[in-house]
């Protein structure tokens, strides 16, 4: 009977991209309603200044994980490339590479010479690519995907503080902006832990606590230097 077993290793793209994404749009839209409101600044400025924020930061997300993941992958490309040609032009030395990597993990080097030959018969890049380079299907970069990933979840993160913003009469809008963001970043934290596999009550204080911190020192600074609107 085959055993299946769950692994959480191929969400690490995506998770981190969208983790990332969804925990930039809280805390950036929410410092940034907290620093404008302040300042004095009346309701029409504050979404005005947060829906700029959530444009800017969806984009800015989405072409830096965009450009940053594709020199990852052009840098996988090369090593690719450059395994391909030390296959074609010295098998031996890359059989006898493989070969050693295999001892080291523990087989005897008659074992690990027949491992060697016969994954290197089956697939010699995908052995030495995974084996050697440490390059699985699973790992690779995707920068769209990746820029996608981030432009959404950032936007999605974004839109929590300004829906509280909204809805909120002036008086109570920073208290109920700063307490309801570091609701929605607490159960950010706990369902990304979830989905990687790991402490929710960890993952949750993590983002809240430098979540807190940032919308502080904006607020902070909102309030030294700013004028009333």
């Amino acid at each position: 009977m085959r055993h299946l077993e769950k692994h959480k290793g191929h969400r690490t793209g995506w998770l981190r991209a969208a983790v990332l994404g969804a925990n930039d749009g809280i805390v950036s839209t929410a410092s940034l309603v907290l620093g404008v409101a302040a300042t004095g600044a009346d309701s029409q400025a504050i979404l005005v200044a947060g829906m700029a924020g959530l444009v800017a930061g969806a984009m800015s997300m989405a072409a830096g994980e965009y450009v940053s993941v594709s020199s990852q992958a052009d840098t996988e490309k090369a090593d690719l490339a450059r395994e391909r040609a030390e296959l074609a032009n010295q098998p031996d030395h890359e059989h006898a590479e493989l070969t050693s990597i295999y001892v080291e993990r523990g087989l005897d080097e008659n074992l690990a010479k027949q491992v060697a030959s016969q994954l290197m018969e089956h697939d010699a890049l995908g052995a030495h690519a995974r084996d050697e380079l440490g390059l699985s299907d699973a790992l690779a970069a995707k920068p769209v995907q990746a820029a996608l990933a981030s432009a959404a979840t950032f936007a999605a993160g974004a839109l929590l503080p300004l829906l509280v913003a909204f809805l909120l009469p002036s008086r109570s809008l920073m208290w109920g902006v700063a307490g309801g963001s570091l609701v929605f970043l607490a159960g950010l934290g706990a369902l990304a832990a979830q989905a990687g596999g790991s402490s929710m009550g960890i993952a949750a204080v993590r983002v809240t606590f430098w979540g807190a911190l940032a919308m502080g020192l904006t607020a902070g600074v909102g309030a030294l230097f700013g004028v009333t609107a």
